[in-house]
């Protein structure tokens, strides 16, 4: 790492639950590759013996009693103060060697984050080929609604500035936090950058905690959900533009008739109509209204975001 690099506080977050037969190569991995940093282990009510083999390895090590990953990166950002963290599953599937370069491209590019985008080279039990499928559809909807987005949206190994970590709201509860980070990235546009590194397959004795259609669900919901805060105009307007489209397909044979006939024979069509296009522009100009208040939220978002000098910058004189 860079001499800027290497003066900074460095903090590895590593959430687990049940990962006794992981947490201490993962431990060791980060202290080999990261001398200096203070290495947390946050353990979610493990059943097993994930707290004391973690102690044991050296980890500073505290507990999150609210059920969910969502819940333990809320508890370990608002806790640790460093000035770049490091964040990665316990399981020992991410290299811990690339943190290092990880940590230097955050600091020399003066970057908010750094995601690890995992390359693996033979299939394992924690990288399935639904899983894979999972990610690219969920990246692929990501870009289409947001914009944007990162090849790997799904990654648990991320590098964060101070500035990202005391401005995220964390407000997930599960595995959908890293889609969360990733949308609360592209919504500030926050500089970031992606790096491919080694994905493995868990030590023997650990298993995966995700459930392919449980957690995917989890995800999709989360993804609608976002776009309706950050997106409420084209969220809400899609909706009024069918309502009004469906409106307009009921009151053509009507206003047609009327000009036949000068009657309108079927008055419970008429007033379908009607009410459909009204609910069309209250959808519509609901739309407009959350976008005035979004916009607000953004802005105070990003001037708290401001606040925070960038990682390796030069303290003012």
């Amino acid at each position: 790492m860079s001499e800027a690099a290497t003066a900074l506080r460095i903090a590895v977050l590593l959430p687990c639950y049940n990962e006794e037969a992981a947490i201490a190569q993962t431990v060791a991995g980060f202290r080999a590759a990261l001398p200096g940093a203070a290495i947390h282990v946050y353990d979610n009510n493990s059943s097993d013996r994930t707290r004391e083999v973690a102690a044991a390895a050296g980890a500073i090590v505290r507990t999150e009693r609210m059920q969910g990953k969502g819940h333990v990166v809320r508890r370990m950002f608002a806790d640790v103060e460093a000035d770049v963290y490091v964040m990665a599953d316990g399981d020992a599937t991410y290299d811990a060697s690339a943190a290092p370069a990880l940590v230097a491209r955050l600091v020399e590019e003066q970057l908010d984050m750094v995601v690890g985008a995992r390359r693996s080279e033979v299939e394992n039990e924690s990288y399935r080929p639904g899983h894979v499928l999972g990610n690219r559809l969920f990246t692929g909807l990501l870009a289409g609604l947001f914009g944007r987005s990162f090849t790997d949206i799904f990654s648990g190994y991320r590098v964060f500035s101070r500035r990202f970590v005391k401005s995220f709201p964390a407000l997930s509860r599960g595995f959908e936090t890293e889609t969360e980070i990733s949308v609360h990235a592209l919504e500030l546009a926050m500089p970031v950058a992606e790096v491919e590194t080694r994905y493995g397959a868990r030590p023997e004795g650990s298993h995966s905690k995700l459930s392919t259609w449980g957690d995917g669900w989890r995800i999709l919901k989360t993804i609608i959900h976002l776009y309706r805060i950050e997106r409420p105009v084209l969220f809400y307007g899609s909706f009024a533009a069918f309502l009004a489209a469906l409106a307009v397909v009921l009151a053509i044979p009507l206003a047609l008739t009327y000009f036949q006939t000068g009657l309108v024979p079927r008055f419970p069509t008429a007033i379908l109509a009607t009410g459909l296009m009204i609910l069309a522009f209250l959808s519509f100009f609901t739309g407009l209204i959350l976008d005035t208040v979004v916009r607000g939220r953004r802005e105070v978002r990003r001037l708290h975001y401001l606040s925070l000098p960038a990682p390796g910058a030069e303290p003012e004189r």
